[in-house]
């Protein structure tokens, strides 16, 4: 009789400084390379899986979602364990349960949330330059919150998405643009119903100019209209941007709302 076949949802979170990004590709370190050569081992079978987001290279995540099929009988009680011998240690499986043959990761997103940190302080910060953008030049708060409720809404994205793109819906909806200041760390919490490329790391990047003065607050509708990259500054660095987390019901998504006031 053939075995069973079963579906596994994997909690994967990464540390993306040694690796090229989640998408498998010819050269370089990815996620899905090393989840799919580890998971082949434990369950004994080629294994293929199935990612929930892409992140570039460099780019870490806290709240990756992937699946695969195997017809493996390892208990998915074990799967984290098992797996700690044949992964990098930059990338670490936080949960493992089996669900229903039909789930697909990408058809329930309602949501993600992005974090993107700069370090804003003459002096860098050696013990936490793997995760944050350094930002010398002193940044303006006030200027920052106000640009940021700008990005918020529904919006043609245009303007913020990153060059050589393949084509998308450039329309997205962002639910929370949240800037937290505390001391010398900024962290910027983005959620949204979908991103195009760079889209975050954009948004950290105008930001960053609008606190430094160089583009006023009240400018960026107009920046969206023009629906045009050249009009804005540089993307922001890799290491700042983090994962945080794929929402795939609507109550999660509206307590973490609600959490950073929206």
């Amino acid at each position: 009789m053939d075995a069973e076949q079963r579906n596994i949802r994997l909690i994967v979170a990464y540390d993306g400084t040694e690796l090229n990004g989640y998408q498998s590709q010819q050269n370089g370190i990815t996620v899905q390379d090393c989840l799919e050569a580890a998971l082949s081992r434990v369950c004994n079978e080629p294994i293929f899986i199935y990612g929930a987001s892409r992140t570039d290279a460099g780019v870490h995540a806290r709240f990756q979602v992937v699946t695969f099929f195997t017809t493996g009988r390892i208990p998915v009680a074990n799967l984290t364990r098992a797996l700690i011998a044949h992964l990098p240690p930059y990338i670490v499986i936080r949960n493992a349960e089996e669900i229903p043959l039909d789930w697909k990761p990408r058809w329930q997103i309602v949501g993600k949330e992005y974090v993107y940190t700069i370090h804003n302080d003459e002096v860098a910060d050696p013990l936490t330059m793997r995760y944050h953008w350094h930002v010398k030049k002193p940044l303006n708060h006030e200027a920052i919150v106000k640009g940021a409720q700008y990005l918020e809404g529904t919006h043609d994205f245009t303007t913020l998405q990153g060059a050589n793109s393949t084509p998308a819906n450039p329309v997205k909806t962002i639910y929370a643009v949240v800037p937290r200041f505390e001391g010398t760390t900024l962290r910027i919490h983005v959620i949204g119903d979908g991103f195009l490329y760079h889209m975050v790391r954009n948004i950290a990047g105008l930001l960053v100019d609008v606190g430094l003065g160089r583009i006023l607050p009240e400018a960026i509708p107009d920046l969206l209209a023009r629906r045009d990259r050249r009009c804005i500054g540089k993307t922001a660095p890799a290491q700042g941007l983090c994962l945080e987390e794929i929402f795939f019901d609507e109550t999660r998504r509206s307590s973490v709302l609600k959490s950073l006031g929206r």
